[in-house]
């Protein structure tokens, strides 16, 4: 299950090899564990032994347009500030990541698409993929599976890329997906995914929360914890009861 060779139908391009990547020197680091490195049209900022916070969604779900300019204002507004040597405050970082995840949730939670991760199987399918291998080759902190696209709170284990454990994921849930929808070959998730550096465990806990919440934002559920294919679920099974 969910191996790195899984078929990659509508899923994201799979990290090249160890032929087709530059070798990691003290001069020359492999910039899929830390560094910048392009992914289709856009920057992907990676740090070895960092936490993410990441959102793919499903191929129909928003314009790629759309993500694409509101990528490009958040981009264009770091790159302004460093070139002016006048970098973001960590306030300000958080509060332009608050107005990137606002707009594109609200774009989301409109419900456009076929969301097809509504459908309880494909929702089952998705939330275990995500699951599947935590503690091995990756922890997850926090994780929200909507009807439309995924959140979660990631942190890569030694050994173990981010690009590597969404191409895992993505890979081999759209091809079981189709499976289940009947669907043959048809692309599943959008190629491109957003991703977020962690700075520290207050903003984790923060995004955390977010993603938790995001069903009860979106009027799916009146409490985090009755979302099935959440953390918090999931934390609120596992809680013993009292007696």
């Amino acid at each position: 299950m969910l191996s790195g060779r899984s078929s990659n139908s509508g899923g994201e391009t799979p990290p090249p090899t160890s032929g087709g990547t530059p070798d990691a020197t003290p001069g020359n680091p492999n910039p899929l564990v830390s560094g910048l490195h392009f992914r289709g049209k856009l920057p992907h900022l990676k740090r070895q032994g960092a936490a993410y916070f990441v959102t793919f969604r499903l191929a129909d779900s928003l314009p790629a347009h759309e993500i694409a300019r509101l990528k490009h204002e958040r981009a264009v507004i770091l790159e302004h500030a460093r070139a002016a040597k006048a970098p973001l405050t960590w306030h300000e970082e958080e509060q332009l990541l608050a107005w990137y995840c606002d707009r594109v949730e609200a774009m989301l939670d409109a419900g456009r698409g076929a969301c097809w991760l509504s459908k309880t199987a494909v929702a089952d399918l998705v939330a275990n993929a995500v699951k599947f291998f935590d503690g091995q080759r990756y922890e997850l902190r926090g994780w929200a599976v909507m009807p439309n696209h995924v959140h979660v709170v990631v942190w890569p284990r030694d050994g173990h890329t981010l690009s590597e454990v969404l191409h895992s994921w993505k890979s081999y849930t759209s091809k079981e997906a189709n499976k289940i929808l009947q669907r043959n070959g048809e692309t599943f998730w959008q190629a491109e995914s957003f991703d977020h550096i962690i700075r520290d465990d207050e903003e984790r806990v923060r995004l955390v929360n977010y993603i938790e919440n995001n069903p009860v934002k979106a009027g799916l559920c009146t409490r985090a914890e009755d979302w099935k294919w959440s953390s918090a679920h999931d934390r609120s099974v596992r809680r013993p009861r009292l007696t």
